[in-house]
């Protein structure tokens, strides 16, 4: 994979995965501009990446921040290769939850958080790549939640709906700009070490859950970077035979049933 003279912007790539995806990505060469909510967590991003790369303080859910992230990119850097679409969260503080107890605002911000963000940075990078006719590669961050529920432990049924939509969004644009030679695909994790998992990560029983769920290595959450190597293959020029694809970084979740006791 030859990633020389390529640039990507990473949503939510100041922690956790997009992190450790913006770190790979640099050290095969790729210059890369990494969005995170603070001003702290862009500085701290930058500390990792070196001053060779660029941080925007901004909400993925607010269109002007990935707009200012384009321009701010192509200005530095030049023509921009492709996008990972990192950004989103969890619902739980605003109300998501099981359906009976599912708030409104819960459902609003959920879906804000991880689908709208997300059609907002696709969009923007669709129009990029369109008006300057060239081919690009876009990857978005799903979740094996939006296909394989896990109902004792993890039931936020927002994210849930969030993430599959991703799903069928990621496909539908992949079909529909596949004929201007633009990549669309999506990886679909599960239970990783990252700041929006702390409550799992915190939780004996659930940790004990995982053993039999997401079986390889020992029964373990995933890292960060367990999911870099397929980062770096759907976003590398040289995979541009492949669109609309999801694909699960995780640990066997999908094709295990896990055990309580």
């Amino acid at each position: 994979m030859n990633f020389q003279n390529t640039t990507y912007i990473i949503m939510g790539g100041t922690g956790g995965m997009g992190l450790s995806s913006a770190l790979a990505l640099k050290a095969q060469g790729a210059k890369v501009l990494v969005v995170g909510r603070t001003e702290q967590s862009c500085q701290e991003a930058l500390q990792s990446l070196g001053s060779d790369a660029l941080a925007l303080a901004g909400d993925a859910s607010e269109p002007e921040t990935i707009q200012k992230a384009i321009v701010m990119a192509h200005s530095n850097f030049g023509t921009i290769t492709g996008l990972f679409h990192v950004a989103g969260g969890s619902g739980r503080k605003f109300g998501d939850g099981p359906l009976h107890e599912l708030t409104l605002e819960g459902w609003n911000k959920t879906l804000d958080m991880n689908l709208t963000s997300l059609m907002l940075s696709n969009r923007a990078m669709i129009e990029y790549f369109l008006s300057h006719k060239k081919a690009g590669m876009i990857l978005n961050m799903g979740s094996v939640l939006g296909y394989s529920p896990s109902p004792k432990y993890f039931v936020t049924h927002a994210y849930a709906a969030a993430k599959s939509a991703a799903i069928g969004f990621t496909k539908s644009i992949a079909a529909y700009y596949a004929s201007h030679n633009i990549c669309v695909n999506l990886i679909a994790p599960s239970l990783f070490e990252t700041p929006m998992a702390q409550r799992a990560m915190e939780d004996d029983k659930i940790q004990h859950f995982l053993k039999s769920k997401q079986p390889l290595d020992g029964g373990r959450p995933g890292k960060p970077e367990d999911i870099t190597n397929a980062v770096l293959m759907f976003l590398a020029p040289d995979s541009n035979f492949i669109t609309g694809q999801v694909l699960a970084v995780d640990g066997g979740w999908a094709i295990s049933e896990g055990q309580y006791e």
